[in-house]
């Protein structure tokens, strides 16, 4: 099986094509644990598999390391399309469609290694759900939607990982989140920049960087009258990525993810 690893900010991703049948009678989930077990594959965050798609350029199955489904990621995405535009997958790499379980994603090349992708719009917001004692913000991106807990923190709270680990580990799994959540901890440091780490689940532990944890970041700064425009910029461990997005009444609409994309290796498995 030949695969090729890419990252986007540092979220780390095995892609691997089943758009001829490659993988008939593969389980997807055990597959997913090996490759992303450092032990037994390359090593990554999750498996994107490439499916045939109606009314698309490609489709997604996105897997976390452990084996879990997701409804859709912000950086993998990312990372397709440009794996879509280097492998002639796409017709044009100014509108790269992907078909994800969260419905439609459309991206487009900004440089040769800088992607966009418009996030789904959010499907549930809630700025204020309580959760293990913390005020979230539990916003949900596409429908199925991807489940996100914002919590705004001080810049100090990143001083104590072990700390914001154990946080993220008890809202992760908490009763208010039923479908359980990715939790987002945010320090919003000038009206339009922020600094920001996920605790993801399937993942079960910090990731470099979240793409559509920033979506839901984006979301809720937004509606809770954070930001000075409708735009931020967030510093995560792994790089730097931007959310533009539109206020509509108390919704927001029209979310676009800005980073970067790197190819780390090809190789068989």
């Amino acid at each position: 099986m030949r695969y090729t690893k890419m990252h986007g900010a540092g979220n780390s991703f095995i892609l691997t094509d089943a758009l001829h049948g490659e993988l008939a009678g593969e389980d997807l989930g055990v597959l997913a644990r090996r490759l992303c077990s450092p032990l037994t594959g390359p090593g990554a965050d999750g498996l994107i598999v490439l499916v045939p798609a109606e009314d698309a350029d490609v489709g997604m199955l996105f897997y976390n390391d452990d084996g879990s489904t997701g409804e859709m990621c912000g950086n993998g995405a990312r990372c397709l399309a440009r794996y879509a535009v280097e492998h002639g997958l796409a017709r044009d790499d100014q509108d790269v469609r992907i078909l994800a379980p969260a419905g439609l994603v459309r991206a487009r090349r900004i440089g040769r290694e800088i992607y966009e992708v418009r996030l789904n719009d959010p499907s549930v917001v809630d700025l204020h759900r309580e959760a293990e004692g913390e005020d979230c913000a539990y916003v949900e991106l596409g429908d199925p939607g991807i489940p996100h807990a914002v919590v705004e923190v001080g810049e100090a709270a990143f001083g104590d990982p072990d700390a914001l680990r154990e946080r993220g580990r008890a809202l992760r799994r908490s009763a208010a989140f039923p479908r359980g959540a990715n939790v987002s901890f945010v320090s919003l440091l000038d009206g339009r920049r922020a600094r920001a780490i996920t605790f993801e689940r399937g993942v079960e532990d910090f990731t470099l960087s979240c793409g559509t944890g920033c979506g839901a970041i984006a979301v809720s700064l937004l509606l809770r009258g954070r930001l000075k425009e409708p735009a931020v910029t967030i510093d995560m461990p792994g790089g730097r990525l931007s959310v533009s997005l539109r206020r509509e009444g108390d919704a927001a609409r029209d979310l676009f993810l800005t980073g970067p994309t790197a190819v780390v290796e090809e190789g068989e498995a």
